[in-house]
This record gives C-alpha cells, structure tokens and sequence, in this order.
C-alpha cells in the first residue's frame, strides 16, 4: 500500500523553493506519491458549500491563492526522481479534453510514467459560471465523455470520439502516454453518479472518509463501500475486483472525535498507534494507497510531521 501526502503551506503557494523543498524532502522521507489539488480561480463570494468540511465553509477562499495544476505537477517533476504526481482531483470538466491528454500525455513520458489521473466532477458552482463552462448540472456527463475521450487518445492509433461535449476524427495523437494502457485513472467521490463513474471508467475508486453527505468514517461504512463498489463494477460487466481503492485524508489524530456517525471507531482517530493499526487494516481490505494532508503555517513544520508521520506511523504498518 502506498502512503502519499498532501502539503499545504502559505509559502508553497508563492514560492517555488519551498514548493520545490516540500516534494523533494518528501521523496527522500520514503513518500511514494504527492497530491495537486484543482482550482483555477476562487470567487471572493463563495455561494456553494464546500462537501469536506461539517460547517461547509471553503478553507481557501480567504487566499485563493494556488498554481495550476498541471504545469506545477510538470515543474515539480522535473525535480524529484521517484515520486508519483496524483492530480487530486482534478475538476475534468475545466479543460479541453484534447489538450488536457496532450498535457498529460507529455507529463507522463517526460517524467518516466509517474503520473496518476484523479479525477472528479467538481462541486464550486460559482467557479464553473466564471470559466464560462458547460452548465454545472451536466457536469457529469461532461466528465464522463472527456475521460472517454481522453483514453481514446490514449490508447487508440487512430482516435476518434462522437459525444455531445467532444468530436474528434481523422487525427494522431503521438506520444501515447508511457504507462500502459494510459495512466491510471482514480475516480473521486461518494454520490451514486461518482460511483457508477468509478466502476465504468476507473481503474480505482478515491474517496474522502469525512465527507459530510456519505461519510465513509468507520471500518465497517468503509467496508460496505467497497461491496458497493464491487457490486456497481460487476453490474457495468466488469471484473469486481478490477476497480481499486485508494483514500483520501484530510484529518487524523487525537483531535478527532473518537467515535464516528454509525457508533463504530472513527477512522484515524487517536494516536500514532491507533492510526497504524487503521492502515494495517485497510491494506488487509486491498487499498492500494492512503494520502494524508500536512497542513500547517510553515514548510518546515509541515516537513518535521511528515518525518514524524513516517517514523512513528507509517514505519508500524
């Protein structure tokens, strides 16, 4: 099972150095991938309600400060070796489809096929009306033709795709991502739509525990997930077991209720031990990655957790 982080500090935002410092000290601690989060622009007026978070409040609009994703992932690997980038996630419907796989594409073979495609439909209402997008409502749709789409370019030597969203015909498409067939492709989200997306186009379903509709916060609500998964992937006339699990964290430790919504202990709850164990059990359950966010007022102080994060947690696996 692969540990990843996600480092968040005020002066990563502005200075490359510290971005730069985050993912190569990050790599030298023993993290196998690294996440880069998707917002182009943040409305000073915030309408809708952030999903993560129980007072529904957007942690980042006070700043709105943020790269863009893909060309701070292709910075950021030109500078590390091993390190995988996981675009987490990426909102699909914010960019052409074609020109979103060309940019991929090119990231994943100048980096040595270390890139994984996150991918989701978004949920900031108010940042779809400023970008001019198709309506926020078709979200999903959107989502689902430009995946296809992309994989179409990615696989295919002659692609082509008739959707209502995107056409192509009669072009190449060279180079083809190194990973075979494409790179992987992880669905977030916990709605029904999500779901059914994961089991037809993903190759792993990414959710967040602590989402506040369908909160996945106890072992036996993560189980039952993944059955559904299955269950959602075989029912698309796929093999059930060919859609992974890989999580999400945004908060862990003793500052967390120990209980969770079902009654059962909350997942990541508790000390350095009890969140070992939790990451014990979900490797037995097959996850095949767990990402935590390191969100502190200084690079240094995010880099001093994540080494005691790797000493006292993920060294206990």
């Amino acid at each position: 099972m692969d540990i990843g982080f996600d480092a968040r500090t005020p002066g990563a935002v502005s200075d490359p150095g510290e971005r730069i410092q985050l993912v190569t000290e990050g790599e030298a601690l023993g993290y196998d991938y690294t996440t880069v989060s998707d917002h182009l622009v943040t409305p000073t007026t915030l309408r809708a309600t952030y999903p993560y978070a129980t007072d529904g409040v957007f942690p980042a609009v006070a700043s709105g400060g943020r790269h863009e994703q893909l060309t701070a992932i292709a910075f950021l690997a030109a500078k590390t070796t091993t390190l995988r980038f996981v675009t987490s996630v990426m909102v699909v419907p914010y960019r052409p489809p074609i020109l979103t796989a060309k940019v991929m594409s090119t990231i994943d073979v100048l980096s040595g096929g270390r890139l994984t495609v996150g991918a989701g439909t978004g949920w900031m209402e108010d940042e779809f009306e400023v970008l001019d997008l198709p309506p926020f409502a078709e979200r999903g749709r959107v989502t689902d033709e430009y995946l296809e789409a992309m994989k179409a370019l990615w696989t295919e030597e002659n692609p082509s795709y008739d959707g209502k969203y995107v056409r192509f015909s009669d072009i190449k498409f060279e180079p083809k991502p190194q990973q075979k067939p494409h790179p992987p492709v992880w669905i977030g989200g916990l709605s029904g739509p999500a779901m059914r997306r994961a089991a037809r186009l993903g190759d792993a379903w990414y959710p967040v525990p602590n989402d506040a509709a369908k909160p996945l916060d106890s072992l036996a609500r993560l189980r039952a997930g993944i059955a559904k998964m299955r269950a959602l992937t075989e029912a698309a006339g796929r093999d059930p077991d060919s859609v992974a699990v890989a999580m999400r964290v945004h908060h862990y430790g003793p500052a967390l209720p120990p209980e969770a919504g079902d009654g059962e202990r909350r997942l990541f709850s508790g000390g350095p031990e009890e969140v070992a164990a939790d990451l014990r059990a979900l490797r037995d359950l097959g996850l095949i990655a767990v990402d935590f966010r390191f969100a502190y007022d200084t690079t240094d102080e995010a880099l001093t957790r994540m080494e005691s994060f790797q000493r006292d947690v993920v060294a206990k696996i």
